[in-house]
């Protein structure tokens, strides 16, 4: 975890951020003393987000069923 001077992190802010990715927690001290922490955000995925699979059907294929299945009702 690294520790940076409000001066410091202000003129360099991009290495700051770089090092929260890399590091997980970086430190800021104030000239008062006074102490503060950043840390990275978990990213949340969406649950739609999933991946695709692989078929042998053709999207006609589906569209067609899906048409079919609808007229039922």
């Amino acid at each position: 975890m690294r520790l940076y001077t409000y001066s410091d992190a202000r003129q360099n802010f991009s290495e700051v951020l770089d090092a929260v990715s890399s590091e997980g927690k970086v430190l800021i001290r104030r000239r008062d003393g006074s102490l503060f922490s950043i840390t990275p955000e978990k990213k949340i995925d969406s649950p739609f987000d999933v991946e695709g699979i692989s078929t042998a059907i053709s999207t006609e294929e589906i569209v067609s069923t899906l048409r079919a299945g609808r007229q039922r009702f």
